[in-house]
């Protein structure tokens, strides 16, 4: 099930259900009779966040701009941090909607060229597969974790699971490759942190960064899965959902199951992924 927060001047259950159906003329137009991982009869919808002109602002300098309804339907989350103008995308989703990306963008009152820095989580195709053609058009470096550099680097389709999506990977360079169990990123005088959480695969990495007050954790994949073809590790994928417990996050931007407010709502997500394992 995904989640999809929203405000709305009337909270009501109806409200909520005709705008809801609003969004079906919207998904046939973009999607036709594809599947997709947007808006369902099981979604759920919770008003502490805002659509914003199509994207969803998850705070005033943070946006959810790809992956479901937003970009290509394959894509996984794709989220915009801008400080003042100094700007990062988390993610590049597979490459398939990069103009629709760009104007997300735009949509969101940011020139593209004030992208500093690409962050990817991990190597999954449906997270960097886009980087390339980014890399391309952005004046960005590339972040990533230094044990899935390789991959990426040379297109390795089968750890990247870019096979999975019937696709290859453009190969492409990491200008930076983080090697450290934390490490620091500089969005002009504000900063992101860079936590190595493997397990889902060696490289995962999830970001943590303040805004307004509130710690906004990018934990892509805190759901898995775990497949031999990806490199996972049981081990290592339960301490890393305890360490990201630890890390008591307001928010949680997850890559396929929506965005979580409240530090009890994230905690409840991230344990769900450990009872699961048990």
């Amino acid at each position: 099930m995904e989640l999809y927060q929203f405000a709305f001047k009337d909270r009501s259950f109806q409200t909520v259900k005709r705008f809801f159906k609003s969004l079906k003329p919207l998904e046939k137009r973009f999607y036709g009779d594809r599947p997709k991982s947007g808006f369902t009869e099981n979604t759920v919808f919770d008003s502490e966040l805002v659509l914003y002109n199509y994207m969803m602002k998850i705070t005033d300098e943070i946006f959810q701009v790809g992956g479901g309804n937003l970009t290509s339907a394959e894509d996984a989350a794709i989220y915009l941090i801008c400080f003042e103008n100094h700007c990062a995308l988390v993610d590049a989703g597979c490459g398939y909607s990069q103009n629709r990306l760009l104007q997300n963008i735009e949509k969101c009152g940011v020139n593209p060229n004030q992208i500093e820095y690409l962050l990817l989580t991990h190597c999954h195709f449906d997270h960097t597969g886009g980087a390339a053609s980014l890399k391309e058009i952005l004046p960005c470096q590339i972040v990533c974790h230094e044990s899935e550099a390789d991959f990426l680097e040379h297109g390795d389709n089968a750890v990247t699971a870019a096979g999975w999506y019937g696709a290859r990977i453009r190969p492409f360079a990491v200008d930076r490759k983080l090697t450290g169990a934390r490490e620091t990123i500089h969005l002009g005088d504000r900063t992101v942190e860079a936590i190595h959480v493997p397990g889902h695969s060696p490289g995962s990495v999830v970001y943590l960064t303040e805004s307004q007050g509130l710690n906004v954790l990018f934990g892509q994949d805190v759901h898995g899965p775990l497949h031999s073809d990806l490199l996972s590790n049981r081990k290592d994928y339960q301490a890393s959902l305890h360490l990201m417990l630890s890390l008591e996050p307001d928010i949680l931007c997850e890559g396929h199951y929506g965005v979580y407010k409240g530090k009890e709502k994230t905690a409840d997500f991230i344990r769900s992924f450990l009872r699961a394992d048990e």
